[in-house]
């Protein structure tokens, strides 16, 4: 029987929170998606008029769709060329969901989103659901099919894990800005030394292309080869402008909530780079560079971003 109106709408009004905790759990704009699209066509055949909480049978539907997208995605990046980094959201995209409280904002920032990946699926789903959505752990327990006392578990070791990165430090958009003007200042100055300051010693460079742009797998590891790296990647008319092929413009913006670069080129986004912030300083520099990450930031940043004015041009 096919949908009626109110039926449509229910999933109509479910579907931003759908696609907030479907993002999270996969970090991938075009995944999450996916999933939401496919728990429409769960909900198309099911019988709705018996279903008494639909956004509970929602959630444990996607979430479900998504913990078996997880584990065939874990098989995938074992082919993956270099290093698998989540897709970056600018500033304003929806599909970051709510941001209300430190932990929602800690949720989806890059730096946990790069943290999620050490989790296995059900820790992560678990996370996610508790940390981000404040589910109790009898709700999760019955969308994972598990105790409640095991949800408990899952999540204090899962928070655990992600507790193992540095302490990041929530910071506004005026803030964020500010952080990112003075990094750029210093990367395109054409020397490390502005640069190394920024930075904890023991900070964290690496990228994505993906295959198919350069991106070094490895990564740098502290202070001073991170500015080095930097150093090559920002410099006006250097290593950027050859992979492009063209002149890049790069402006000071956000994404998933902290402080980052955003490099342009004939309109299209060709890189974002995310700073991890921590009290002593930059931590972690991810260079998102893979195009078939960069569609969404794309459209979103013709649509939002006209008049603004670049930082500096590569």
């Amino acid at each position: 029987m096919p949908l009626s109106a109110v039926d449509v709408d229910r999933f109509q009004d479910a579907a931003p929170r759908l696609t907030a905790i479907a993002y999270r759990m996969l970090g991938s704009a075009g995944e999450a998606e996916d999933a939401v699209q496919e728990t429409f066509l769960r909900w198309q055949g099911a019988d709705v008029g018996r279903i008494e909480v639909p956004e509970a049978w929602l959630t444990k539907v996607l979430t479900n769709i998504c913990l078996n997208q997880l584990s065939s995605a874990r098989r995938r990046r074992e082919t993956y060329v270099g290093t698998w980094l989540p897709e970056p959201l600018l500033a304003g995209d929806p599909m970051l969901g709510p941001a209300d409280t430190a932990e929602q904002r800690e949720s989806v920032s890059y730096a946990v989103l790069v943290l999620l990946e050490r989790l296995s699926p059900h820790e992560r789903a678990v996370y996610v659901l508790r940390e981000a959505f404040d589910h109790s752990h009898r709700e999760i327990a019955e969308m994972l099919e598990v105790s409640e006392a095991s949800s408990q578990q899952t999540y204090h070791h899962a928070k655990k894990r992600v507790a193992e990165g540095k302490a990041r430090t929530d910071i506004d958009e005026a803030a964020a800005r500010q952080i990112v003007e003075e990094f750029l200042a210093a990367a395109t100055s054409g020397r490390t030394e502005p640069l190394v300051p920024l930075l904890t010693q023991d900070a964290f460079s690496v990228g994505d292309g993906g295959g198919t742009v350069p991106a070094r797998a490895k990564g740098f590891l502290g202070a001073t080869a991170v500015a080095t790296f930097l150093r090559g990647l920002f410099k006006p008319g250097g290593a950027t402008r050859n992979y492009v092929g063209a002149a890049t413009e790069v402006y000071a913006t956000t994404a998933n909530g902290g402080p980052a670069v955003v490099a342009v080129a004939d309109g299209r986004v060709v890189g974002i780079t995310c700073l991890e912030v921590t009290a002593d300083g930059i931590a972690a520099v991810h260079n998102q560079v893979n195009p078939d990450k960069l569609q969404r930031a794309t459209a979103q940043w013709a649509a939002a971003r006209g008049g603004v004015a670049p930082l500096a041009v590569l």
